[in-house]
């Protein structure tokens, strides 16, 4: 017969839906606190617990150090009663021994304190059980019970926990009730400090997809790939889907027979209008059904490495209004979808404009008897007369030939733009154009401005080439161009500083320092970094330097041999000291750099690595002495084998 300890275990990790061994953990901590709540035992005695889940049975175990004598029984242990629980201990070692302490020794405070533990420890377990369910139904649909309504937020009830709408993520124009089954997409799962945060949502985009999966098969199985989504909760949707198998319709197999996959969707959406359209990889296709249900005559595709990619469409004029949509609606979705820009275009627009402009009508080549024509058909038009098909098709070929020449000649300008950017990306290094803008020390808006240009590549391109493109895109904003520039420039000096280091750190022979690129990288860097002296070096200086570079680069024995040879006094007199000026060799730096790497055999922090680095250049450097009149290596010792504060060899 089960006990009655083992039943209410059961029941508890029944009710709570909590694994056994966290149950007994919970347990085993809570007998842990309550004994020493009342025997006062210190924090640093180890005690551990044992419980019997069958029987509830529990054992007390306290670390006690083993003495020949008594003097703390709370602390101590002779070694007899020792040796039953351990043969292999001896004077001076601890050992866990039983204590003869049952739950009804407890008193009040320590029954009290155990109960609170095991509350506690229950009540975390439930929550960590919690959040890894729900973290793993991220991203799919859930339904719940509308538990409390407010303009803020509704909350849902989904058993065991509860979830959150914030009002953003609601579908405007929709009411539900209290106790109403709803269904939702979960958005994000958070771990808080009294259990998980579970939002959802029934605006996101996604909550379409997961619909579309649910509802069509072909979808759920393969058959058909949703390729994007355009969504304006509530209102209107757009999906792009394209067959993944022969055979396949994919549209029909979204719509279903007699519409009734898709009327399924429409109602969980609140009546939301759901347009279902074939994918094609042609984008003048795929923009001319993006824009279903107009009829559209023409599609012009712009794709100018400036200002993105413009896709302009002519429609007839009574296909216009429906091709733009309610408050611009339709073309909005259309341009998610297809992720072109959309400019809607009039015929009648398009040939009143053209009429205006004698230069546009000279390059076309056009009869007189046809403009006469359509200036006819327009001035029909405006009386308020009757069009016939004919005379529409006549002003549809006309706006078409029209607008053909433009974007000719809009290409033939991009051709020579693409033509100097190509030319500009070859004074770039490839690495920069790996490099994304958000990596600049900008404020957020300047950030948010230069995102077009995607990366510091494409924006050190710009300032090559021409500014005009970067004045476009922060002409919007309130500050000064020429200082958002200026930090733009700032900020570009820096990751190359950083990418400058980036090499040097890779750099481990001498011989690789010696290549061009990396005596320029090294120039500029020593060129970014500010000194206390004054930057303008005589020509004295400059000479000497150059006839002592040769010398820098022997070996390291010859030199040293040398420079003892001709070292001067350690002592430097009074009136001489500081009248020297610093020049650091480039090559110099880099050699000793490298020679520091080889012997370097113990692993550091990058931090450690390169404060040592600019450690060991400081150490080391080439002056200019105006007494000996002579370029010199000068040097600082560590402590441990300083010699003096300075050591000078003459070169």
């Amino acid at each position: 017969m089960r006990s009655e300890f083992e039943l209410a275990f059961n029941e508890i990790t029944d009710m709570r839906s909590l694994p056994r061994d966290v149950v007994i953990e919970a347990l085993q901590t809570a007998l842990v606190s309550a004994y020493r709540r009342d025997t006062g035992a210190s924090l640093g005695q180890k005690i551990e617990a044992i419980v019997d889940s069958s029987s509830g049975q529990h054992q007390i175990l306290v670390e006690k150090e083993v003495v020949d004598s008594i003097f703390n029984e709370a602390t101590e242990v002779l070694l007899g009663p020792a040796k039953e629980q351990d043969d292999s201990v001896d004077l001076g070692d601890t050992v866990m021994i039983p204590v003869d302490h049952t739950t009804s020794n407890f008193g009040y405070i320590a029954a009290q304190t155990a109960k609170q533990v095991i509350l506690q420890k229950i009540r975390d377990a439930e929550r960590a059980v919690l959040y890894e369910e729900f973290i793993e139904r991220e991203g799919d649909l859930i339904a719940g019970t509308v538990q409390s309504v407010n303009p803020a937020l509704i909350t849902l009830s989904l058993g065991r926990a509860e979830a959150i709408l914030p009002r953003s993520q609601q579908i405007p124009g929709e009411r539900v009730r209290p106790h109403e089954k709803l269904r939702t997409y979960v958005l994000e799962v958070k771990m808080r400090n009294r259990g998980p945060e579970i939002v959802v949502s029934r605006a996101h985009r996604n909550m379409l997809r997961r619909l579309l999966e649910y509802e069509v098969p072909e979808i759920f199985n393969g058959q058909v790939e949703i390729k994007n989504i355009a969504r304006e909760a509530g209102y209107r949707s757009k999906v792009a889907v394209a067959a993944l198998q022969d055979g396949v319709d994919p549209v029909g197999a979204c719509v279903g027979m007699r519409g009734i996959r898709i009327q399924n969707i429409v109602r969980e959406l609140h009546d939301e209008k759901i347009d279902i359209i074939e994918w094609n990889p042609d984008p003048h296709i795929f923009i001319t059904k993006a824009l279903s249900p107009a009829r559209i005559t023409e599609v012009f595709l712009d794709d100018d490495p400036d200002t993105g990619r413009t896709a302009i469409v002519l429609v007839s004029e009574d296909q216009l209004s429906l091709a733009i949509g309610r408050e611009g609606q339709n073309a909005r979705l259309a341009a998610k979808l297809t992720q072109w820009r959309v400019d809607i275009k009039g015929e009648i627009e398009t040939v009143q404009d053209a009429l205006q402009n004698p230069a546009a009508l000279q390059e076309l080549a056009l009869n007189e008897e046809r403009i006469k024509e359509i200036e006819r058909i327009l001035e029909k038009r405006e009386s308020g007369l009757t069009i016939m098909p004919e005379e529409f098709s006549t002003i549809s070929q006309f706006a078409v030939q029209i607008e053909r020449a433009e974007h000719a000649k809009r290409e033939e300008i991009r051709t020579v733009r693409r033509e100097q950017l190509a030319h500009a990306r070859t004074q770039v290094p490839s690495h920069h154009f790996k490099i994304g803008i958000e990596k600049l020390d900008l404020p957020a808006h300047l950030l948010n401005a230069l995102k077009p240009l995607q990366n510091i590549g494409e924006l050190q391109t710009r300032f090559i080439l021409d500014e005009d493109p970067l004045r476009q895109l922060l002409e919007r904003f309130d500050e000064d161009v020429e200082e958002m520039q200026k930090q733009i420039e700032a900020s570009l000096t820096l990751i190359e500083l950083a990418l400058i280091e980036a090499q040097l750190e890779k750099q481990t022979e001498p011989a690789a320092a010696e290549s061009l690129e990396d005596a320029d990288a090294i120039d500029e860097l020593q060129e970014q970094i500010p000194t206390e002296e004054d930057t303008d070096q005589p020509e004295e200086l400059l000479a000497a330097e150059s006839e002592t570079q040769p010398h820098v680069e022997d070996s390291e024995v010859a030199q040293t041999a040398e420079l003892e040879a001709t070292a001067p006094s350690p002592e430097r007199p009074q009136h001489l000291k500081g009248t020297a000026r610093k020049f650091i060799s480039p090559a110099a730096a880099v050699q000793e750099t490298a020679e520091e790497y080889e012997l370097e055999t113990e692993e550091m922090d990058p931090d450690q690595e390169r404060s040592q680095k600019k450690d060991r250049q400081q150490r080391r450097q080439l002056i200019y002495d105006e007494e000996l009149g002579k370029t010199v290596v000068r040097r600082v010792r560590k402590s441990s084998r300083r010699r003096t504060d300075w050591d000078d060899y003459m070169e």
